[in-house]
């Protein structure tokens, strides 16, 4: 036991370097570290796969990412690892358009209790983007019910709601705060512009979808919504 002890403590000294990094948000240098472990390092495979999954997934590089996170799933150690894990799998693959895989990685999560706002969030998501409106609408109630401050949840039922014309008085509502909580984010800009437009208050809607655009001018539906909005004023 004492030499196990050891070996766990020494595992960890070689890998703290690269977990301060990664703490301090430098992802880039963090990955750097890990990737420049020497092959013979006495460090888990599972522990530096973990690391690796999360600083690519930081870093956008979604393929890279799923084949160190799909390592920590399949390995069934350290359960709450391996249901992190298991979330970041299904959000980049809902992100990169593989909306069964994200549906049933979703799924799986449900299956072992693993039910938070964030996956009833995902799982809103996914539903919305597989045209189920109902679905979508039900666990983002699902998400809000778990956390009433969840901003994915708020901006998502906000912006559903709007794009259905319903209840836009709720959706409002819901994409208010969220911008109130994160007034840089372009995604909610965006609901809260769309919401504005839905509602016949063009003046608005413009001011908050140019805000959006400023902030993510390259996002299709962003521009799509200034599209109609021009449209609709000529």
């Amino acid at each position: 036991m004492a030499d196990e002890s050891k070996k766990s403590h020494g595992m960890q000294d070689l890998l703290q370097q690269g977990i301060a990094f990664y703490k301090q948000k430098r992802y880039t240098d963090s990955l750097s570290f890990f990737l420049g472990l020497p092959a013979d390092a006495s460090v888990d495979s599972i522990e530096l796969a973990y690391y690796i999954g999360l600083c690519y997934a930081k870093l956008e590089r979604w393929e890279d990412a799923l084949l160190y996170l799909e390592q920590v799933v399949t390995s069934g150690t350290e359960l709450d690892r391996v249901l992190q894990c298991r979330f970041l799998l299904a959000v980049i693959y809902a992100l990169s358009g593989r909306k069964r895989l994200a549906e049933f990685e979703l799924n799986k999560l449900l299956e072992t209790g693993y039910q938070t706002a964030s996956v009833y969030a995902a799982i809103a998501y996914v539903a919305w983007e597989q045209n189920d409106v109902e679905k979508s609408l039900q666990y983002y109630e699902k998400s809000l019910e778990a956390d009433p401050e969840n901003l994915t949840s708020l901006n998502g039922m906000g912006y559903v709601l709007a794009c259905e014309n319903k209840d836009l008085t709720k959706a409002l509502s819901y994409c208010k705060k969220a911008t109130e909580a994160e007034p840089k984010s372009a995604a909610c800009l965006d609901s809260l512009g769309w919401v504005y437009f839905k509602l016949g208050l063009l003046k608005e809607a413009k001011k908050y979808l140019d805000e959006a655009q400023k902030l993510d001018g390259g996002n299709e539906i962003i521009r799509e919504h200034m599209r109609q909005i021009s449209a609709f004023r000529e």
